[in-house]
């Protein structure tokens, strides 16, 4: 073969590749039938995965994420004898959780308070997880990713719209009643914009953005635009592979132009990191990136893939409705366990896998452990709430591993798995993510400067004057307040959480901010800022009968997660409240109580990372091989689909294996009973 035959040969291997890659990110059958049609038919429509030729099978699901949780469900309620392994010795639901007042663990001061540790927000055009939580009756309202008004909108009693996908079939599904009253709450941008010493409010960055731009030295056309426009124009060649712009609106182009156009976005993009792309391809000066990564929370994921950051641009920005699930994320996965209690084992960690393939008539590792008159499938795991305690061996027909590749990988497999899956689970990239809550006693955020002034005042009579005279020891009537340096954090809470450690780290650490800052006065939303906390987030809603709240301090990922990670939680609390403070003034340290929560995935022991998200090249190399079943045992979780950190992803994944696990035959003589426990 020639030089140029073989370069053919690739290229067309690639284009192939490519189509494929494309077909699946959009949920394209194999008879052009939308499978999103097809499982929310199967998911919410009937809650059954219909007809098989195949006999009752004993399967085995590995994790009780969301993922594991709805296969888990779909195949019990099928008829099938159904295990479900899950090392978390405590509870289900994975990287969906809430920090929470529980029986034998109370994070905040006020036990009515909670905040999310793992997904919080389910935006408009993720029809599965918005349908399952209406079908199990948990109730929905908007997360406000900008802050609002909340003067306007339709107010508590109104009903939500229902959940809506419009097929690329022309087919729009709908689950729920209309509700023509309904509206949103007009955004607002109060929040803050902080970077290079510099902080507007987000709406005025919007309507003039030179002030902030200057500080990253941006010059001509790139001074006078927003970092979102930026980005937004920057992808526009892109979305022309598959789209037009018809009315001022972007169309998809017809079928088979349309996913050939995602292949080509594929083909053409897929070796970019999104830094790479705005450089190279998009043609931003250095400064612009900087500024981009800074105000748009990339910086961080520069070096990622192109890909990760360009789907992403349609799941958080300002013209997307977000809701979120009163009382907590929580649960969404705890609705779906109260059906599977049964078949859920806490506190086992699997820590060895082995399979027989019927493909494979021989034993290259030489085990002699399977063959075609054993069990499918083998699964020994350790007792995480017993050191001491034996291994135990679970046997199944089949499998559905839903743990993330991360932690995958330190489970020994037998036989070694085809080459591409264990290159998927060696090097699929794993982000870091960090989280630091804390709890104030009132909702200062939502203060306007009267509201501080009574508050304040309220604490002690001079309090106001004194933040406003700049909080120094000696000013005002209140001056004995802050004698001690940090003898104001926690002054308006009563018995207040706030630890000795905590006092001495806060009064050894320089000042950071003017004691004063204009009053917020918002509802919902977020700041941006460079300094470590980089994204903060406002509770979009109170906790009935509680008069404070829990700010997401700091949300972090990739290395900006990493640095908040080498430190202790009080460490934590402390900076991430300094930080605060440069936003917000020095005030909003006597609402403090002393009282957080933090979490880092990276470090979490069953997660090993927040969520997969390829580098360049990634997706083209092996991802079409990361869902692809070994014999008997399949594969499913966000990590599996192309909605990478994403509740929908998961429940796709957990739809499609399902069914896969409930239409395949019984290839191997059964072994013991699925669940039985073999020493």
């Amino acid at each position: 073969m020639t030089d140029t035959s073989r370069e053919n040969s690739a290229t067309r291997a690639r284009w192939q590749t490519c189509l494929r890659l494309a077909r699946e990110l959009l949920l394209v059958g194999p008879d052009d039938e939308d499978l999103k049609l097809h499982y929310l038919h199967t998911l919410i429509d009937t809650g059954r995965l219909g007809p098989t030729h195949h006999p009752r099978k004993k399967i085995l699901v590995i994790g009780a994420g969301i993922t594991g949780l709805v296969a888990g469900r779909l195949l019990k309620d099928a008829g099938h004898d159904v295990t479900i392994l899950e090392a978390n010795a405590s509870r289900v639901g994975g990287r969906i959780k809430t920090f929470r007042a529980t029986k034998h663990h109370q994070p905040f001061d006020d036990p009515a308070q909670y905040a999310e540790a793992g997904a919080m927000r389910l935006p408009d055009f993720h029809p599965l997880v918005l349908a399952l939580v209406d079908k199990l009756g948990l109730g929905r309202r908007q997360f406000y990713n900008v802050d609002v008004d909340p003067g306007t909108g339709s107010g508590p009693d109104v009903p939500v719209p229902p959940v809506t996908y419009t097929s690329f079939t022309g087919r729009t599904w709908t689950y729920g009643d209309d509700s023509p009253d309904f509206r949103e709450p007009d955004k607002r941008g109060n929040s803050w914009i902080r970077a290079n010493r510099t902080q507007v409010r987000r709406a005025d960055y919007a309507a003039g953005p030179e002030r902030i731009n200057e500080g990253f030295h941006l010059t001509d056309d790139e001074v006078r635009a927003p970092v979102v426009k930026m980005v937004d124009d920057a992808l526009e060649s892109v979305r022309d592979h598959y789209s037009d712009v018809v009315d001022g609106k972007r169309v998809n182009k017809p079928f088979d132009e349309w996913v050939e156009g995602w292949a080509r976005v594929i083909r053409d993009f897929d070796g970019y990191s999104m830094g790479g792309f705005l450089r190279d391809h998009a043609g931003l000066s250095d400064e612009a990136i900087e500024a981009v990564g800074t105000l748009e929370n990339m910086s961080s994921r520069l070096h990622l893939s192109f890909f990760h950051s360009f789907l992403s641009r349609s799941d958080i920005n300002p013209g997307v409705r977000y809701w979120e699930i009163p009382g907590g994320s929580w649960r969404l996965p705890h609705a779906l366990y109260e059906g599977l209690r049964d078949e859920v084992r806490f506190g086992h960690r699997m820590i060895r896998l082995e399979f027989h393939d019927p493909s494979r008539d021989t034993d290259p590792e030489g085990t002699g452990a399977v063959g075609p008159d054993r069990w499918g499938v083998a699964v020994q795991t350790v007792a995480e709430d017993d050191p001491q305690a034996p291994p135990r061996l679970w046997t199944a027909d089949l499998a559905i591993v839903t743990i993330p590749f991360s932690a995958l990988r330190f489970v020994e497999i037998v036989p070694s798995m085809s080459y591409k899956k264990r290159r998927a689970i060696i090097e699929t990239h794993y982000d870091q993510a960090t989280k630091v809550l804390l709890e104030f006693s009132h909702r200062w955020w939502e203060f306007t400067e009267d509201d501080w002034r009574e508050e304040l005042d309220r604490i002690a009579p001079g309090l106001y004057e004194f933040y406003q005279l700049g909080g120094e020891p000696g000013t005002g009537e209140v001056s004995s307040f802050a004698g001690a340096g940090s003898g104001l954090l926690g002054a308006a809470v009563k018995d207040s959480g706030v630890t000795e450690e905590m006092r001495q780290l806060n009064g050894s650490l320089p000042l950071r901010g003017p004691a004063v800052r204009p009053a917020t006065h918002c509802f919902g939303g977020g700041s941006a800022a460079d300094n470590p906390n980089r994204f903060m987030y406002y509770p979009s809603h109170r906790v009935e009968g509680s008069t404070g709240g829990v700010v997401l301090a700091s949300y972090c990922w990739s290395d900006d997660a990493a640095r908040w990670d080498s430190m202790r939680g009080p460490e934590r609390y402390v900076y991430a409240l300094r930080n605060l403070q440069a936003l917000h003034g020095r005030r909003i340290e006597v609402f403090f109580t002393g009282r957080g929560a933090t979490k880092s995935w990276a470090r979490d022991p069953y997660a090993f990372g927040e969520a997969a998200l390829y580098t360049a090249h990634q997706m083209t190399s092996f991802h079409l091989d990361v869902s692809r079943p070994e014999g008997p045992v399949h594969f499913a979780g966000e990590h599996t689909s192309l909605k990478h950190a994403w509740i929908e992803g998961a429940l796709e994944s957990a739809v499609r294996a399902a069914l896969a696990v409930h239409r395949a035959p019984t290839v191997t003589t059964p072994g013991p009973d699925a669940g039985e426990e073999r020493r």
